[in-house]
């Protein structure tokens, strides 16, 4: 059976939640620590670590950068046997360092890539994503990824991101020596033969990332209305 270790960012600065909070005279609050109230009281990052690990990974890794302190003292899935935290030595870093950060400690051949602020992403679409790759023909050449626009078998990887599942040792090598955003260096894996297939989502929230307040508030109202069915 193959193991697979989860990767999951949370060491940004929250720049367009905290702008958004400041143009709407809201206190400000890093994105990832903003209640879920009604979800067991839950941060944004609470609920993204339940759902990945409700996926059956093996291990979950939080990587932290800025706000660290902030976020190990109020997200309490942090505190799970299987969940690991990793902190960036230099928090001015930009998304695929952290990625690469958190690769680097994990213990699996395949590893499950997905970002602090998608709590919208649900356990099934990761059980699927996971799917996507084990049950893949060429499986050290396939990401299988949270489809944009098309599902299956994609002929491009323009707009792609996490959460996505990929084998830990060639990932490791297009992040080493990079320090920017994931899909320019997606995009050059397809361009190096890499099979991209997209995952289609349960419900339409999974394909929203929570940016601003409009999305948190978005969220909020999915998880009442999903409540009170």
């Amino acid at each position: 059976m193959t193991s697979i270790s989860a990767i999951i960012t949370a060491a940004g600065k929250s720049s367009r939640m905290v702008k958004d909070q400041i143009n709407k005279n809201i206190p400000q609050k890093n994105k990832l620590l903003l209640e879920l109230n009604g979800y067991n009281d839950y941060t944004i990052l609470d609920l993204t670590i339940e759902n990945v690990l409700n996926s059956g990974v093996n291990e979950c890794i939080v990587v932290l950068g800025h706000y660290s302190s902030e976020v190990i003292n109020n997200v309490v899935n942090l505190n799970k046997d299987n969940v690991k935290v990793v902190k960036n030595e230099n928090v001015d870093v930009g998304l695929a360092r952290s990625l690469l950060n958190g690769i680097q400690k994990t213990s699996s051949e395949v590893v499950l890539c997905c970002a602090g602020d998608q709590p919208t992403v649900l356990t099934p679409t990761y059980n699927n994503i996971i799917t996507g790759i084990v049950d893949s023909n060429n499986p050290e050449k396939t990401i299988s990824i949270l489809r944009r626009l098309e599902t299956g078998w994609l002929d491009t990887a323009k707009g792609l991101g996490m959460p996505f599942a990929v084998y830990k040792k060639p990932m490791m090598k297009y992040l080493e020596g990079e320090n920017e955003n994931l899909n320019p260096i997606l995009r050059k894996m397809f361009k190096d033969g890499f099979s991209f297939f997209g995952i289609q989502e349960k419900e339409n929230i999974e394909l929203v990332n929570i940016n601003n307040y409009e999305e948190y508030k978005l969220f909020l109202k999915y998880l009442e209305n999903r409540r009170n069915k």
